[in-house]
């Protein structure tokens, strides 16, 4: 993997890291990610004129993102009401990339170094590590995190390959991002109605867009780099948005770090260098 795809795929972990703190912060963490699935689909609209139509073969890929993304969103709302960030962020995005990386051979034929193993698991090994000092969350949180980390495994490889057959990764992202809000909505209408729900999108749009945009940006950039790099690999190097959202958690969300987490802040840099050299 290039230096410059590194940069970029961090950059979106960065990105990544902070719409998913933007829905932990806020008082409603279902309408918060529908918000958040919302600003994203206005964010790729303009866009949208500029860039070719992805190929008709993406279409089904398209359609089964958008239920996964649905579920990812739905999944992420209940495991933040669930527990606590210091559990459930690691387990969500620790657990995904071993999946990845356990299933990628038989799914895609994908061949990795073994260097880029030794990394795949040293990073996972290190996000991982966040969730034994974390003080809140019990069985319901995990379960939820980990269900969720099956169905961001999925979607990675379903817009991994839509991407690819797409022929174009960022028009790819921008068509795949308009669906899951309205599923998102049409779920929100049906069960709080529709006054309650725009009168949250009125106070809260402005959140909404910012997360929004930062969201499809960082999966953009990860669909991309997923063109230039094994899926599992790119899958792998994203997680390392943990890191951020510990630097967010500590500074801005005024959360109290333990040692584990600085300690696997060290793993995961680790499992970065040595991905880097494989």
């Amino acid at each position: 993997m290039s230096a410059d795809v590194i940069v970029l795929v961090l950059f979106g972990a960065l990105l990544h890291a902070t719409w998913n703190a933007i829905v932990k912060a806020g008082d409603d963490k279902s309408l918060g990610a529908a918000m958040i699935s919302a600003g994203a689909g206005v964010s790729a609209l303009p866009f949208l004129f500029f860039l070719p139509l992805p190929d008709a073969a993406a279409v089904p890929f398209i359609l089964a993102s958008a239920v996964l993304q649905f579920a990812y969103f739905q999944l992420v709302a209940a495991a933040y009401k669930a527990g606590d960030i210091g559990l459930v962020y690691p387990l969500m995005r620790g657990v995904a990339p071993l999946i990845v990386a356990a299933t990628s051979g038989l799914i895609l034929r994908e061949h990795l170094s073994l260097g880029t193993y030794i990394g795949i698991a040293t990073i996972s090994a290190g996000i991982l590590t966040l969730a034994f000092e974390a003080r809140a969350g019990g069985r319901t949180a995990i379960l939820l995190a980990l269900a969720n980390a099956v169905v961001i495994a999925t979607y990675t490889f379903v817009d991994g390959i839509g991407a690819r057959t797409a022929g174009n990764a960022v028009s790819y992202t921008l068509w795949m991002s308009l669906l899951p809000p309205v599923l998102l909505f049409a779920w929100a209408f049906s069960r709080r109605g529709v006054a309650p729900v725009l009168t949250y999108v009125r106070f809260n749009w402005g959140r909404g867009l910012l997360g929004g945009a930062g969201s499809i940006a960082s999966y953009g950039l990860a669909l991309w780099a997923m063109t230039k790099a094994p899926v599992a690999t790119v899958a792998a190097l994203r997680e390392t948005s943990i890191l951020f959202a510990i630097v967010i958690s500590v500074v801005f969300l005024k959360e109290k770090a333990s040692i584990w987490r600085y300690i696997a802040a060290g793993v995961i840099a680790c499992g970065v260098l040595v991905m880097r050299l494989g």
